[in-house]
Order: C-alpha cells, then structure tokens, then sequence
C-alpha cells in the first residue's frame, strides 16, 4: 500500500465499499452506507447514511481523508461534504466499461493496484458473453414500478452477453432513469418471455405485475417467467454484478429451451 493512500474511507457507495474489502483495504474504510452488509469475516464499520441520505456530522466526525459516492443522486451531499471540506470521489459509470475503469482507479487510489488487478480480470472472465443460440428469449428487465422505468445500460449489457435479447435496447443508452420510463402498454406489445425486477430497496411485488391491467397476455406472466434480482447483485455496478450474471444466464439457459419455437408478437 502507498504510503500516500488514503487511511480513512467513508463509502457511501455499496459497490465501493464491497470493492475495497475484495482489494484487501478494508481496514482504511472507517465509514459505510447501510446498503452494505459487510462479510461476515470483515470487521464491522460505523453506517453513516443511505442511498440519498447522509449523515453529515457522524461522517465530519470520522475524520475521513476521502468520501466515495456513486451517481448523480448523490451529487446534492457530495457538494455538502466538498463545503464542508472533506475530499470526495463521486463515479458515475453507467455501462460494463466504466464500471471496470472505476474499480481500477478505485484500486489506484487506495495503494492495492496489484490486487484490483487481479480481482478485474476474475470480473473479465465471469462475465464473458455465453453463445447463444437464437432466438433468444425476449427479456423486459425493470428498475422502478411507478413509473415504469427499464434496464440501465450495464442491465441491458448483461442481460445480451447472458443470452436474452434487451426488449428495450435503445434506452439503454440513456444515462438518466427519467429518460428510460415506458408504458404498460408498449411493455405489452413488445411482449417479454422473461420479466426480471429490481425495485431500487423497494420491496419486489411479483404479483403486483402479474395484476397489471393485460399483462395477462404476456408471455412471461403467462408462462411463470417473473424472477427478481437482489438489488446488491445488479443495480450496483462493481464486482457482484458477476453473481446477478450468473443468476440470469441461469434463468436463460432454461427458458430457452422452452421457448425457442415461440414467434415474437
């Protein structure tokens, strides 16, 4: 570790904080977010805020030497630790490219270059693209129930290097989640073999999709093929998007065989 690393972490990014303890720096994170449940084997650090909230005394009070934050969500309390004059890091990576590129500076800036490294090409290797046969099953991947929001873009890179087609691919694009609302009714049309969800901490409500006025008719609805993602394992984008990867090569692995000879509506 350089002598020049930073020695007192605050994490208010899960991916970040699940990154240095997989890099060997968790002993100079002083400070959490509570979307982060630590190893059971790593040692235990104060949760000084949320997602969007933060707890700007408990994180002065750590004395941090930086302060790791992730989106344009948490750009408003990034701004309020800067005033206060704390050093912040805030990453916005929206696709497998960055995602991978933040997790190298992340192990640059820490002093544990070498094991980030190692660590990135396990990332590499998990992830690489299945071959698929085609057709591949019709995925409708959502991030947000009200309103309908689809996949960002490391979902939608994900869910094609799995095996399944992004029924929403040209959204994917769209930085914003604003930009990537769609209707029940297009969701309809363009009729998903498989529906994944992932409510960004609110509680997944299978149901609640199944009784969406004419999804009766999709396919999805009608052939079982509702599944939800742990939140940890894919709307965080850092190393535990291979675990969400895994879960959805899976899930496709399996409906293709049942749906191969399903044609499109």
């Amino acid at each position: 570790m350089k002598a020049t690393a930073p020695q007192r972490i605050v994490c208010l990014a899960a991916e970040a904080a699940d990154w240095l303890w997989r890099i060997g720096a968790w002993d100079q994170v002083v400070g959490i977010t509570a979307f982060f449940t630590p190893p059971a084997e790593a040692a235990a650090k104060p949760k000084v805020g949320g997602f969007s909230s933060v707890r700007f005394e408990e994180i002065a009070g750590l004395r941090p030497d930086l302060v790791v934050a992730f989106s344009d969500v948490q750009a408003d309390p990034l701004a309020e630790l800067m005033r206060r004059g704390l050093a912040v890091l805030g990453t916005n990576q929206r696709t497998l490219a960055e995602t991978e590129a933040t997790l190298r500076v992340l192990g640059r800036l820490v002093g544990h270059e070498a094991e980030a490294e190692t660590q990135l090409t396990q990332f590499r290797e998990r992830l690489a693209p299945v071959a698929a046969e085609a057709p591949r099953p019709r995925v409708y991947f959502e991030e947000w129930n009200e309103p309908l929001i689809s996949g960002i873009g490391w979902v939608g890179e994900l869910i094609e290097r799995a095996g399944g087609e992004d029924i929403f691919a040209e959204l994917r694009t769209n930085r914003a989640a604003s930009e990537r609302v769609v209707s029940p009714e297009e969701v309809c049309r363009r009729d998903p073999q498989i529906i994944l969800a992932c409510w960004c901490g609110r509680p997944f409500n299978a149901e609640q999709i199944r009784a969406r006025r004419g999804w009766t008719q999709i396919s999805a609805v009608r052939g079982g093929g509702i599944f939800e993602i742990p939140a940890e394992n894919v709307l965080q984008p850092g190393f535990r998007l291979v675990y969400g990867y895994e879960q959805m090569k899976a899930l496709f692995a399996r409906a293709s065989t049942l749906t191969k000879n399903e044609p499109a509506i």
